[in-house]
């Protein structure tokens, strides 16, 4: 999926129910799985429009919302929420375009890292983030909670490279050594 495909806070948009009940499809599993509960289970279409005020909407509509996104910046660091996917479109690069132009933001933004919480139970998703470049950087509880309940998982977003004197091997920085920044294999997620 081109990252073109992704819209940025659309103006266009008003289909909050369609873009609930996307959240619903993939959120609505974890019941039962994940303790405390959700925070999506107190939310509403008018809820997420509210959400939309203060945050960034990432969304890919064909034509109803099949992907979205949340983002914000939160002191140095773009704060990710709710990543979905229907279930149906899953395995076509689909989060990786949306990661990939909330990271564009973020940058634009100047944030240093793109930042995000999962549960400690979803294993599933924690190899997704790992897979789009995310490395686990700590632990939270929940009010109430002896016990981690959810994980923080983190991508540091590397500062645009300054061209290269002639003769350099391509990665390399002007002391010659590889840039600290991996590049991550491009394949659906």
């Amino acid at each position: 999926m081109p990252v073109s495909m992704v819209e940025t806070n659309p103006t266009d948009f008003d289909d909050w129910p369609d873009l609930f009940t996307l959240l619903t499809a993939c959120f609505g599993p974890m019941e039962g799985r994940i303790t405390p509960p959700s925070s999506f289970t107190r939310m509403t279409p008018e809820s997420l429009r509210a959400i939309a005020a203060h945050n960034d909407l990432f969304l890919i509509r064909a034509p109803k919302p099949i992907a979205c996104l949340f983002g914000q910046a939160q002191g140095s660091a773009y704060y990710l929420s709710k990543l979905a996917t229907a279930p149906e479109h899953r395995g076509q690069g689909l989060a990786r375009a949306l990661i990939e132009t909330a990271l564009s933001r973020a940058k634009f933004l100047g944030s240093t890292a793109l930042t995000l919480q999962t549960r400690v139970e979803l294993t599933e998703n924690h190899a997704t983030f790992r897979a789009l470049g995310f490395t686990q950087s700590g632990e939270t509880c929940h009010p109430g909670f002896d016990r981690p309940t959810s994980l923080t998982f983190r991508r540091a977003l590397c500062p645009p490279s300054p061209p290269r004197p002639h003769g350099l091997k391509t990665g390399a920085n002007k002391l010659g050594t590889v840039s600290s920044c991996k590049t991550r294999p491009s394949r659906p997620i």
